[in-house]
């Protein structure tokens, strides 16, 4: 069945395409959260240990309505590690950084997807597709609110 929602079929996949590098990000950012919680170590441990485990745990919710939005648009949601590798800013961590540049890098990853976000939202915006600026504003908010939690751990 033909998709009938107000959205020409291109701005669709245009706007499809953009959240599908959200997705990437996030799904990065899921699995890079989700490996620090497991092996940070130092004397932060518990602190971190519990925080990352807050920030994958709604990190692996996002990414299902991320996803969801891609096929309400009538696009195939990326699904596989090389699709998010190609898509995604976020690159993946394959050794074990101190717990401080875990922090770091956990900063900077969530800002990565704050600006992805926020260079889709125009499309979205041009479209009048208020169903994707409210899943971009919403991701943007918890990222930039996330970001500015870990930066505040690494103040003197």
């Amino acid at each position: 069945m033909q998709i009938d929602i107000g959205i020409p079929t291109e701005q669709r996949e245009e706007i499809a395409q953009g959240i599908s590098r959200v997705l990437a990000d996030s799904y990065t950012l899921y699995l890079k959260t989700h490996n620090f919680h497991w092996n940070v170590t130092g004397p932060m441990f518990q602190t971190l240990h519990t925080l990352f485990e807050t920030q994958y745990t709604e990190l692996a919710l996002a990414v299902d309505e991320i996803a969801e939005r891609i096929r309400a648009l009538g696009v195939y949601a990326p699904g596989s590690y090389s699709q998010f590798a190609q898509l995604a800013t976020v690159k993946e961590e394959t050794s074990v950084p101190k717990a401080q540049d875990m922090i770091r890098q956990l900063v900077a990853d969530n800002e990565a997807v704050v600006r992805t976000a926020r260079e889709v939202l125009p499309k979205a915006q041009n479209a009048n597709d208020e169903a994707s600026v409210d899943l971009l504003v919403g991701r943007m908010s918890v990222h930039e609110k996330t970001a500015w939690m870990l930066r505040s751990l690494l103040a003197d």
